[in-house]
Formats: structure tokens, sequence, C-alpha cells
């Protein structure tokens, strides 16, 4: 049906399509379930029905396996036989193999186009994620943001916030009497951290030029939407990376289209795997900007499709934003396993036949209960459902055919040479140099002058004659008698406390004998 997506098929038997309106499909979705229970497969057979159905994708392919998306399946797969029962058994007729058109994207340029954006993109609050900072921190950060716009010093990369944290640094008493304190203990944290994401690879992320939105949301010649699939499987060793990246694409996203209220189909499809990096750790502000960006971007024709273990790695606010379910088996091992999916369970709209919690602990690989909206944006009631087998290839492609399709794709030649225009740090270098060679200017003109001594000096009226210099006085000081030095010590006594007595004896005997 044009209008929706097969996922599978339920009931008694799995005979009943379980299908995915495109209308509510921007209203955003989860894909939970314990590891190895299916999620991967049925993201890709997700993404397969929105690229079919001319819907634009952008995904993060955390194990490798998604970029299989690029190729057809194939009749002489090991599982050839048993999708091709599946399909039979679903009532899905029109399965057949082919494959997607297909973007790679990667931070570090090695498995895809570059993916870049500017530090003055990124902003202070999601930078400040990123490093890690603490309040005090991230205080400084905000004024260095605010200096970059007063001051006209445009931040692109990481040097040019660096540079901009050294002139605060050294002007700090100026601007701390504006700002407030900016502490040399603070700017040196932000530096030690900046130096932490370099060794991560995160400097690639920061340059131009910048990734153009536009270019997320293309359709090929045939109409199918474009599936942007992000090189994840190095960047996961750097978790906080990944989730700040990807929430920043999707911030970009809700800044930058504008409204559509309810389309007939999404214009973009965002799926955020490993979703639980996103909360971990996260202060109340990000979240409320998560929580924020869920309510709005739906207005936009945008869909945001969280994967992840359990749906308690999501905040219940947003949780409850997240109207397309599919729920992969959780594991109940321990007490706050069973608790989790009882949880679960009452999250979905009963089913008579059978019980939630129960299914959600029985189903098998491959098969999930499941709950779509329906008419009215109403949750449709929970089914067991037998997912639908993929119609491109199960697992990666080589290094080859990833090689080969990168240099025939559109986006060729267009991120793959950095830019490095004027910008805050050659700014500030040449507000360096040219304050050094003022300084040196000035030491030559104050070397080259009279000393004051030499100015008092020339400035003294005399006929004629020369200087008697310092030396000359000490030499005559020198060569002083002896006699003079003693006459110097009598007199020198004679004005003290023995000279009176002698007088005072002179005198009273004059005195005396009259």
């Amino acid at each position: 049906m044009a209008d929706k997506l097969f996922l599978g098929g339920g009931g008694e038997g799995y005979g009943e399509p379980q299908n995915l309106t495109l209308k509510y499909a921007n209203r955003h979705g989860l894909i939970a379930g314990a590891t190895g229970t299916g999620k991967t497969v049925t993201l890709q057979i997700l993404a397969e029905g929105f690229s079919n159905a001319g819907v634009p994708v952008i995904l993060a392919d955390v194990k490798g396996d998604l970029s299989g998306l690029a190729k057809p399946g194939s009749a002489s797969h090991k599982l050839h036989e048993a999708f091709t029962s599946r399909a039979g058994k679903i009532g899905f007729a029109d399965f057949s193999y082919h494959s997607c058109p297909v973007t790679f994207w990667d931070l570090y340029g090695e498995q895809g186009h570059p993916v870049r954006t500017t530090v003055a993109e990124m902003g202070p609050l999601l930078l400040a994620r990123l490093l890690e900072l603490s309040e005090a921190q991230e205080g400084i950060l905000n004024i260095a943001f605010r200096l970059s716009d007063e001051e006209g010093l445009p931040l692109l990369d990481l040097k040019d916030l660096q540079a901009l944290l050294v002139w605060m640094g050294e002007n700090r008493s100026q601007l701390s009497l504006r700002y407030g304190n900016v502490s040399t203990a603070s700017i040196g944290a932000i530096q030690r951290r900046l130096l932490v994401l370099e060794n991560q690879g995160g400097a690639g992320l920061f340059g131009e030029p910048a990734l153009v939105l536009s270019d997320l949301m293309r359709c090929d010649a045939s109409g199918k939407g474009m599936v942007n699939i992000l090189a994840a499987d190095k960047l996961m060793a750097a978790p906080g990376l990944y989730s700040t990246f990807l929430l920043w694409l999707l911030s970009e996203l809700f800044e930058e289209l504008p409204e559509v209220g309810d389309p007939d189909k999404p214009r973009l499809v965002f799926f955020f795997d490993e979703a639980h990096l996103l909360f971990e750790d996260a202060p109340k502000a990000l979240i409320d900007k998560v929580e924020q960006v869920a309510r709005l971007i739906r207005s936009k024709g945008v869909g945001i499709y969280f994967i992840t273990q359990n749906p308690a790695d999501v905040p219940e606010d947003i949780l409850g934003q997240l109207g397309n379910r599919i729920q992969h088996a959780l594991r109940a091992f321990t007490a706050k396993d069973r608790k989790n999916l009882r949880l679960a369970a009452e999250t979905y709209r009963e089913n008579p036949r059978f019980s939630t919690e129960d299914a959600i602990r029985e189903v098998g690989v491959g098969e999930a209960v499941t709950s779509m909206l329906e008419t009215k944006g109403v949750p449709g009631v929970v089914e067991r459902t037998l997912i639908r087998p993929p119609s491109s290839q199960l697992g990666p492609v080589t290094a080859e055919e990833r090689k080969k399709l990168l240099q025939t794709s559109d986006m060729s030649g267009k991120y793959d040479a950095t830019l490095d225009r004027r910008s805050a740090y050659e700014i500030l270098a040449q507000r360096a140099q040219s304050a050094a060679r003022e300084a040196e200017a000035a030491e030559q003109v104050a070397e080259a002058a009279p000393q004051p001594a030499e100015r008092e000096f020339n400035a003294a009226r005399r006929y004629s004659g020369s200087r008697v210099s310092r030396s000359t006085s000490k030499g005559y000081r020198q060569k002083d008698t002896f006699t003079s030095a003693m006459s110097e010590a009598v007199i020198k006594e004679l004005k003290g406390t023995t000279g009176r007595r002698i007088v005072r004896g002179i005198l009273g005997s004059l005195f005396k004998g009259r």
C-alpha cells in the first residue's frame, strides 16, 4: 500500500498485515530489545520502506552491518530459503531483492564523506556537554562565544577556540570586571578537555566546509529517498562525541526546517541508535532540549526513532512522545529486569488474546511486539509480529564496494578538502604580531634616545668645558690624604658627645681661674 510500510504479519498464524502508516510516521517511534533479538534488521527494513516511499533517512551504523542497504540481497545467501518461507507465511507477496540509494558519511573521513560543523554552530551548550565541563567552566565558554560575536572573531575550528581562550586568559582582569570572574584555572581545564577531544579525533568534526542539511534530504532519479549512513563503529569509542554530534544534527534540523503541519509522509526520518548514550549523565537542561525538539520537530515533518535495549533508557517525558513501537524480546534475569519488563508491558494497549508481559519475554529472534498509531493517531492494539525479511543485503559490504560507492557518489569531492579561512586564530595571531612589532619599534626608539642624566647634562647652560664623569670624581676622592681623613674624624668627634665634654672642660677651667 502506497500510504503504509509493511512491517510483518501478526495475529493467528501471523497472517494479518502489520503496517506503519506514513501519515503518522513523524509521530516518532521506539525500537527496543535485548542484544541479539533483531533490532538491527528491524531498523534495516524500516529504512528500506521509507526509502521506497521517497523519504530520506539518516541512521548511524554502529556495527557496520547496515552498509548492506547499498547492495541487493542474493538468492545464494544462506538465509534465502528462510526468508522466502517467512515472506510466504506473513503474506509478503511483493518480496524481492533490491538495494537502496546510499550515501556514506564519517566524522573521521575514512569510511565516508567527511562531516563537519563549526564551533559556532555547535554552540556553548552542546560543546559543554561534549567536553564534560562543570557549571563554572561552561560559564567561561559562554563568555568566549559572547566575545566571539562582539569582537568579530569567528569560531570555526578548535584552534580558533583555543586561541580565544588564551586571549581571554591574558586579558582576564578587564574581562572579569565586565563578565564576572574569568578564572585561569577554568580556562586551563577547558584547554585540557579540548586536548582530550583532539586525541579522540574530534578535531576533524570542526571546520569547513560545513555540512549542508539539504544534502541529507535528497532523493535519487527514481524518486527513492537517500539513505544516509553514518559510520559509527569507530565513533562509538568516543560515546560523548557520537551522541553530541547526533543531537547537534537533530537540533540543526529543528532550527532550519520550516513548519509543514501534518504531511502525508515525513520529509525525513532520523534513527538514533544506542539512544541510552544520549541520556546518560546528561544535565537537565540538555534533556529538556531533547524533549522540546521531540515535541516540536514533528510539525516540521521529521520523525525520530530511538533504538535502545530497554525502554527505561529513555526518560519518561520523551518516551511519551514515541507513538510507534516495536519491542523485541527483553530478558528478565534480575528483579530490576522484571520491573522494567512489567513497566514496558504497561505502556501498550492490551490485546485480550495474550499477556503483553509474557509476549515480550517469549518472542524469538526476528519477532516483536508491535503497536502502531492508527486513525486519528490512536495507538493500535499490541500484536505479536513476525518481522518481514530484508530486501537488501544482510551484513556489510566489502571495503572495495564501499570505496566504489564513495567515488560514484554525488557528494564526491564536495567535502573532501578542508578549508581554512581567516577566523579567530588568524585574527588574534595578526594582532599579536602587530603588537610585537610596535613594542619592538618603541624599544628601538627608547634605545636611540639619550638617557635621563644625559638629557639633564645637555640641557645645562655652560659656556665651555667638558663634563666630569663619575669615575673622575671617585678618583679624586681616592687621592685624599691621611691627614684629611683624620681631620674629618676629629671634627665629627667634636660634634659629638665627647667634643661637648672637652669644650665644657676647657671653658670650665677658664672661668674657674677667674
